[in-house]
């Protein structure tokens, strides 16, 4: 018994500081991002080819490039000139299993991973739309996280983080075919979008210190029923065993020789 209450207070100290540490002295911060999707206003490099070209300058997560109507088997073609960005035909898509984190050639026998390059290319037999990620350090669903001593700090650090990211990129879209050659354009559908980030808030990281303390109880409850559940079965199935012999040895005549 003693060694249980032992236990049981140094769980609720334990689980005590972890609730203070993480609401009153949190060192992380979230911030959050505009996220914007905004339409690229595309030019055609003349009206002869399937060629068309836009710049960007802003902080970039997700490119989508679209094109309709294009040929079977032809390629849509997209070049980033000024920066390397990321791309595997399974992003975007819910039921792909990838990694764009882990984007070296180490894990590309366990799981598949994105690849670093200035320029992508799909078929249109498999989709007519590449999608690709210019930078992993920004937050891709519009809220992140960082570590910093003041809040001061923090929006500091996410300000340099968006400023990093902004470069000047000039985007040239081709639809080829399978030579490499690009196709003539017949009215082809094209329709670019990306996600541009700008920093709307920066705010300390906190937890619910009563909702925390509510978990808290029921794990400590939770860890006591085990402890003290546990060892009474094995002790009443041990009695409940040594009543029964003691039944049977009662009953039981003894054969005298």
């Amino acid at each position: 018994m003693r060694t249980m209450i032992g236990i049981g207070l140094m769980l609720i100290f334990t689980l005590g500081y972890a609730v203070h540490s993480n609401t009153v002295n949190s060192e992380y911060y979230g911030y959050s991002t505009s996220n914007e999707e905004v339409s690229a206003t595309l030019i055609q490099e003349n009206n002869i080819s399937a060629d068309w070209y836009f710049t960007t300058n802003s902080a970039i997560t997700w490119i989508n490039t679209t094109i309709e109507g294009a040929p079977e088997d032809s390629i849509i073609f997209v070049e980033a000139i000024g920066t390397e960005w990321f791309h595997t035909p399974s992003l975007g898509l819910d039921e792909g299993d990838y990694s764009c984190k882990e984007n070296t050639k180490d894990y590309s026998d366990i799981i598949e991973t994105c690849v670093s390059s200035n320029f992508h290319q799909i078929s249109t037999s498999d989709s007519n739309t590449l999608i690709g990620i210019v930078s992993l350090e920004l937050p891709l669903g519009g809220l992140g996280y960082l570590q910093a001593e003041s809040n001061v700090h923090a929006e500091e650090e996410s300000e340099n983080l968006i400023s990093e990211n902004k470069q000047l990129i000039t985007w040239k879209i081709q639809l080829q075919d399978e030579s490499g050659s690009v196709l003539e354009n017949h009215d082809f559908s094209t329709h670019v979008s990306y996600t541009q980030h700008e920093i709307i808030s920066v705010e300390k990281f906190v937890l619910d210190p009563i909702q925390e303390s509510i978990y808290s109880l029921a794990t400590l409850i939770g860890c006591f029923a085990l402890l003290i559940i546990l060892p009474l079965i094995a002790y009443f199935a041990a009695s409940y065993k040594e009543k029964k012999d003691e039944k049977i040895r009662l009953i039981t005549p003894e054969i005298s020789e």
